[in-house]
């Protein structure tokens, strides 16, 4: 590397900034609440550093970088830093933990006594505060004692750490069950809230309006079992597809962590249209176990390696399974900060509601607009459904025609 400039760039978990002079990466930030500020940061590494395209050696650092936020196996730490500016033991420490190998971690106290400074937890934790080269120098492998899993100073805090432990694999206790559906967002709400306010004044005054971020995720023992009961569930109210449900998970009492494939696949199409299914939603089912058990349905675990239009091409293929079912699954099941239901009459509705609006958006005006959302549109969605419940009960010369219109059941 011979230039020295910085660059932002696309990856799973947002838009990040490299910096890189003739000596190697002199900085790597995670995305910011606004891109302004990334910029600003980088600046501040390399004041003499401009905005350019990266050369190939940088480039392949990106790619490498973006393969490792996809979930992809990738070894990072051949890549050159500077560290020039960097204090001596800092130096050392971003050395050790360098050498943790994606998938693992240590603690501050192991990374202490790897260096030979028993005793030096807090002033590893110290330096890990003052990484100036996230992911490269992957401090989110390093945890507090006991497994806990510590602080984390990039944007998102625990939430990012978690997140990119998800993505690695790594056998956090705590963490690995937070992305197989407990219900736990793999990003920070208050952070996102502060994005979209500061992004769009009119869907801040919304947020001011409806109140606290309020969201709750669904547990869901396989995305199998998730699948199968957004499918029951279709076109019909919530009361009667929670009767069916039961009576089809009635079927096997056995089966204590939720519906499986083999179940579905060895009962009988009496058997099941007896629980109440419908011939569609049997053979929509039975498509859906017959996938599964192929392994053409990524379990949990394998879903959040996948970015969102991956999970959403892999599930549509499912009968019964469109865009909407998988969109709501990622927003519900999996927590994916980033989903606009462009196609759901409720976020419509909410829209036309918030800004003001006679009529509904079409979705490709809709999904335009809301690009200014990214990455938290999920988030938006939410505090668009608020707005479509008080346009029900705001009056107006459109009120008779909301009446007769349907709001999605699986909205929260």
């Amino acid at each position: 590397m011979t230039t020295q400039g910085f660059a932002l760039f696309d990856t799973a978990i947002g838009r990040c900034g490299i910096a890189w002079n003739g000596r190697g990466i002199a900085a790597l930030h995670l995305p910011e609440a606004r891109e302004q500020r990334t910029r600003a940061r980088l600046s501040e590494r390399l004041p003499e550093a401009r905005e350019t395209p990266p050369p190939p050696e940088v480039q392949i650092a990106l790619d490498r970088i973006a393969a490792l936020l996809r979930g992809e196996e990738n070894d990072l730490s051949e890549i050159p830093l500077d560290m020039t500016p960097v204090p001596p033991f800092h130096r050392r420490v971003y050395e050790v933990v360098r050498a943790i190998p994606p998938g693992m971690t240590l603690s501050y106290g192991e990374v202490a006594t790897r260096l030979g400074a028993d005793g030096a937890a807090r002033a590893v934790g110290q330096a890990m505060r003052r990484n100036p080269f996230a992911i490269l120098v992957p401090c989110h492998r390093v945890l507090a004692a006991g497994g806990k899993v510590g602080g984390y100073s990039a944007n998102g805090g625990i939430a990012t750490k978690l997140r990119l432990l998800a993505l690695e694999t790594a056998p956090l206790n705590g963490a690995a069950a937070q992305f197989e559906g407990d219900g736990a967002f793999g990003f920070d709400p208050l952070f996102a809230i502060e994005h979209l306010r500061a992004a769009d004044p009119v869907l801040g005054r919304l947020i001011d309006q409806i109140g606290p971020f309020r969201m709750r995720l669904k547990q869901a023992p396989s995305l199998f079992a998730a699948l199968a009961e957004a499918i029951v569930y279709q076109q019909l109210n919530g009361k009667a597809a929670a009767a069916i449900f039961a009576r089809v998970r009635a079927l096997f009492p056995r089966a204590r962590d939720g519906l499986a494939p083999q179940q579905i696949l060895r009962a009988s199409d009496a058997k099941l249209r007896g629980a109440g299914l419908s011939q569609s939603k049997l053979l929509a089912l039975r498509d859906l176990a017959r996938k599964a058990a192929d392994g053409a349905i990524p379990t949990l675990a394998e879903a959040q390696r996948l970015d969102d239009s991956t999970v959403i091409e892999r599930l549509t293929t499912v009968r019964g399974i469109g865009r909407w079912t998988a969109e709501m699954l990622l927003m519900f099941r999996l927590g994916r900060a980033d989903v606009l239901p462009v196609d759901d009459y409720g976020v419509r509705q909410g829209f036309a509601f918030a800004f003001k609006k006679r009529a509904q958006p079409t979705p490709k005006a809709l999904a335009k607009y809301g690009r200014r959302w990214a990455p938290y549109r999920t988030v938006a969605s939410w505090y668009l459904w608020r707005a479509a419940e008080l346009s029900q009960k705001s009056p107006s010369r459109a009120k008779k025609k909301r009446r007769a219109a349907k709001l999605p059941q699986s909205r929260p």
